[in-house]
């Protein structure tokens, strides 16, 4: 008795061919590129996230210690962490708690205006960063794709960014 196992198909190539079969070929590429763009999400993100659990980050916990590094004095207003990252400031909120909560960073007021939280990044957190962001450049570094193929995705994708309001170096 032979073990029978069926041909792999790719999924979204098979959904491209039966939105064509089905008369919408205009639209066959589009629907192809956006289910390709979210299936690399999920797996990119997949690494990313088993590649720094480890370290009891998640990747937004992440970017909000590497901007706090990238900044000149390792603190920034918690509205413009919101806002360099483009996230709903209850997600910035809720990420550097879990931070503060782990002594990763710490929240106190702004010096001059006692209406902004800063959170500034302490030792802890920049030895943690460290380690982090070692780890995270060999998961972009593994990507299977050369510097200019992914500039070259990053020009692409800016067009969609663009299109719904982003600010994008184009």
């Amino acid at each position: 008795m032979s073990n029978y196992f069926p041909p792999v198909l790719d999924p979204i190539a098979e959904a491209k061919r039966q939105w064509t079969v089905h008369g919408w070929e205009d639209a066959a590429p589009g629907m192809a590129a956006v289910t390709t763009i979210v299936r690399v999400n999920q797996i990119v993100m997949s690494e990313v996230e088993n590649t720094l659990a480890p370290l009891g980050l998640s990747f937004a916990r992440f970017e909000i210690l590497r901007l706090l590094g990238f900044s000149r004095q390792g603190r920034l207003p918690m509205g413009k962490i919101g806002q360099r990252l483009q996230v709903h400031p209850a997600s910035v909120t809720s990420a550097v708690k879990r931070l503060e909560r782990d002594r990763l960073v710490r929240r106190d007021g702004h010096p001059d205006d006692n209406r902004i939280i800063m959170a500034g990044i302490l030792p802890k957190g920049r030895t943690r960063l460290g380690v982090a962001t070692e780890r995270i450049n060999a998961v972009f570094e593994g990507l299977a794709m050369s510097a200019d193929d992914l500039d070259r995705l990053t020009e692409l994708l800016n067009r969609l960014r663009a299109r719904a309001g982003d600010p994008v170096a184009l």
